[in-house]
């Protein structure tokens, strides 16, 4: 397997596999009560954010710890919304749609369901050159007011470790759902050396959601440094499920073109913190990626 040991490839590494997976904290919420009550508590934030939709973000930074949450409300009902976010092919779908996720397979069931996620570059290249996943998968809850999925991996790459995403929904009324997804992983040493040289350079511009301050004219400051790739990759996991969840009501053979398009669309809305490459070129990209996936599941079953 051909290796890169750069500071930047060794961040980007770690920051999308925060995208597909989440860590040591629990979720805020535990159940429908507790997320009603946080979608109560976010009320104005929701209507009033700078995202043009129903959502905000939330980061935080420990000693050895990166975590971050999205709460959103979904034009969707929770009667599609809880059963769509169950199960192990539905979830690959999801993870396919960030442009860095190359693969996604899926065996086992009950206690024994994993998930294998292949992670890469934001270019076409061989599956053997990316770095491979194992993630558990468990349903929590499936009731008819609240469902929560998690996904966990003891182990990461360079030293990260505790990793978990977790995914929670219940519904507002009969027509919208309120979707709340935390990630968190633990870090090591080597993981905080790669981290700071790619903010020191190649990621010294970039920044994220959350407005800290305003310049003399008025424009916004944006959170940067580790906060601010927690962010970007929080909001490109919501927006592959918004793009999942859009993408539904079409017919199945359908669906996949309408899922990618759909997500770089939605990049293309927030350019400033998300745009990595042209839309053509990832449409092109993920459409090659989305044909060996299928082919491999075929072969496989």
């Amino acid at each position: 397997m051909r290796q890169d040991s750069s500071p930047g490839r060794l961040l980007r590494t770690l920051s999308v596999a925060g995208v597909v997976l989440a860590g040591v904290l629990p979720a805020a919420a535990q159940d429908a009560a507790a997320l009603r009550s946080k979608h109560a508590a976010l009320r104005e934030q929701l209507a009033h954010n700078q995202f043009g939709r129903a959502l905000a973000i939330e980061s935080t930074e420990t000693s050895g710890n990166l975590k971050g949450d999205v709460y959103a409300v979904a034009d969707q009902p929770y009667t599609v919304v809880g059963p769509a976010l169950q199960g192990m092919d539905r979830w690959c779908d999801i993870l396919m749609l960030h442009l860095n996720v190359k693969d996604c397979s899926w065996h086992g069931s009950g206690a024994a369901s994993t998930l294998n996620v292949a992670i890469g570059r934001k270019f076409d290249q061989p599956l053997a050159d990316t770095h491979k996943g194992e993630f558990a998968y468990r349903v929590i809850a499936n009731t008819s007011d609240y469902v929560q999925i998690q996904l966990n991996a003891d182990t990461g790459p360079l030293g990260t470790k505790d990793y978990r995403i977790v995914l929670e929904a219940a519904p507002i009324d009969a027509k919208t759902s309120f979707v709340h997804m935390s990630y968190s992983y633990g870090f090591g040493i080597a993981a905080r050396i790669a981290m700071e040289g790619y903010l020191a350079t190649l990621g010294r511009s970039k920044v994220g959601f959350t407005i800290v301050d305003h310049k003399s004219d008025g424009t916004p400051v944006y959170t940067g440094n580790v906060r601010g790739v927690i962010e970007r990759n929080a909001m490109r996991y919501y927006l592959a499920i918004d793009a999942y969840l859009a993408a539904l009501s079409l017919p199945p053979h359908e669906q996949p073109e309408k899922r990618i398009r759909n997500w770089i669309a939605s990049v293309e809305r927030y350019p400033k913190q998300l745009r990595e490459m042209d839309p053509e070129e990832y449409l092109a990209m993920k459409r090659k990626e989305l044909a060996r996936q299928q082919a491999g599941t075929a072969k496989a079953s």
